[in-house]
């Protein structure tokens, strides 16, 4: 481990498990009770309170509050934890609170990036390659699929699932489920697409593609109803990892999905 030289030491905690080649910076706070892996970079005046545990090779940046108690009036000191995976980008001011009894962790994925001003509450579990924007504010229980990006000053509320490989513009209020490899934008929130860009960026083909285009256009543009439109799915698109991955996730979603597309200025938004 190694410490800033000047006078303004940080406090860490006798207890507190710190691997090799960490690196924390002057003002810094370290609780009894955190454990952070080899490799790992703490900014100046960054607090990180018991109950963290912060993989390997991550940055977190001044400012950064880790496993706050929650923001939650149900919550009596229960032993909880806030978990980042390896390679994670905590930037500044960023604050991700501990768990409640209801799942007894708070927890950040591998390879994520959370920048400043974002908030994470108790219970909540993104997985991994998640960007959350700048002021992004999740609620608690919330759910994040891999390599889903929200962008900057987008609210979620509790309890909503945001699917893998989604997408959701800047400014969004999210009160809905909303399911994988979807663009969502708009007030209310709404489908604007697949979220092709960020599918190809990630391999998959364009007969991939267009697939999971088809299956939104069943759910989303054509009209039906969506216990319709999953049963036209079903029965006329053979099974897929995506085709299952989407239907599980509508069927399990409650309090429901995101509403479908509605036309603006004429404009199909699976033609672009």
């Amino acid at each position: 481990m190694n410490t800033n030289n000047s006078n303004a030491v940080p406090y860490i905690h006798p207890e507190a498990k710190i691997g090799k080649n960490v690196m924390i910076g002057p003002f810094a706070y370290i609780d009894r009770d955190v454990e952070i892996g080899d490799g790992t970079w703490i900014g100046p005046s960054v607090t990180i309170f018991e109950g963290a545990r912060i993989g390997k090779n991550c940055r977190i940046f001044p400012g950064a509050v880790i496993a706050g108690i929650p923001q939650d009036l149900k919550f009596k000191g229960e032993k909880t934890t806030a978990e980042i995976g390896d390679n994670t980008t905590v930037r500044e001011y960023v604050t991700i609170n501990r768990g409640t009894s209801y799942a007894n962790t708070t927890k950040v994925g591998q390879n994520c990036l959370l920048m400043a001003y974002a908030h994470v509450a108790h219970d909540c579990i993104l997985g991994d390659n998640v960007i959350l924007a700048n002021n992004v504010n999740l609620a608690g229980h919330v759910q994040v699929g891999d390599y889903a990006i929200l962008e900057g000053l987008v609210a979620v509320q509790q309890f909503i699932h945001i699917g893998k490989h989604s997408f959701i513009a800047g400014g969004s209020l999210v009160r809905k489920h909303v399911p994988p490899f979807v663009k969502a934008a708009r007030e209310p929130l709404s489908y604007a697409g697949v979220n092709s860009i960020g599918l190809r960026r990630r391999q998959f083909n364009a007969e991939k593609i267009n697939e999971i285009q088809e299956i939104y256009r069943i759910l989303f543009v054509k009209g039906y109803s969506t216990s319709h439109a999953l049963e036209i799915i079903e029965d006329s698109l053979e099974p897929t990892d995506e085709r299952d991955a989407i239907l599980d996730f509508i069927k399990s979603a409650d309090p429901g999905i995101m509403r479908g597309f509605q036309q603006l200025n004429g404009k199909n938004p699976d033609e672009d």
